[in-house]
């Protein structure tokens, strides 16, 4: 169980995702982001070491604000080899310091996010101890998902990031969320999770956060 502190970050998350966000292919914006976090949840690390949080930051620096899915992992250590994925370091006034990833490149978000498809695990409020978040919502149709074997090869692109999952499926996920109705299954996908976030308006709005689709077809 992930304990939520109520404590100073330096710097914040946000900052930290002011300079990362314009580097990544999926960003959409022109220049600096203006950024508010507006919803998301978390899923706890079997192992207790790794925190691991999905978040929604609204970039209000344009016409019309942008909602992005920013998975994150924070670790007491360096992850090996995942220079490329670390997004800053931050000092956590209970925890010390700690290490900011985007989590699609580390291991054990990967796993956790698998185990939610399946509904093994479950989605926990952002800001608040041991409090299930009953707003997420999963679904997945195929087999059984083998067990992850610790690898992660993502790959970025103008729509989002993508990775190789096991039994020959493919993980994507929406970094530019686009509201849609509730639970409306992405056409194609065999498993999917959707998540809220506050809409600039004060209504809840949600989109899905992740799609698992089935390996194509041998020719």
């Amino acid at each position: 169980m992930a304990i939520i502190h109520n404590t100073t970050l330096k710097p914040t998350k946000l900052e930290l995702l002011t300079s990362w966000l314009p580097t990544r292919p999926w960003y959409v914006g022109t220049g600096a982001p203006a950024l508010t976090r507006t919803g998301g949840f978390r899923l706890d690390d079997p192992a207790g070491e790794v925190g691991i949080e999905f978040m929604v930051a609204t970039d209000a620096s344009g016409p019309d604000p942008v909602h992005y899915l920013v998975p994150l992992t924070y670790r007491g250590a360096p992850l090996d080899d995942a220079e490329h994925a670390l997004v800053g370091t931050m000092e956590h006034g209970v925890l010390g310091s700690r290490w900011a990833y985007d989590g699609a490149h580390d291991p054990v978000l990967v796993a956790q996010l698998l185990a939610l498809f399946e509904g093994r695990v479950q989605a926990q409020a952002q800001s608040l101890t041991d409090t299930p978040d009953h707003e997420v919502t999963h679904s997945y149709t195929g087999d059984g998902l083998p067990s992850w074997d610790g690898l992660v090869k993502a790959t970025d692109d103008q729509d989002g990031t993508e990775l190789p999952a096991p039994g020959g499926t493919t993980l994507r996920m929406h970094r530019v969320l686009r509201p849609t109705a509730p639970d409306t299954a992405p056409p194609g996908a065999t498993g999917h999770v959707i998540g809220a976030w506050q809409s600039p308006d004060d209504t809840r709005a949600r989109a899905v956060f992740a799609t698992l689709h089935p390996a194509a077809p041998q020719l």
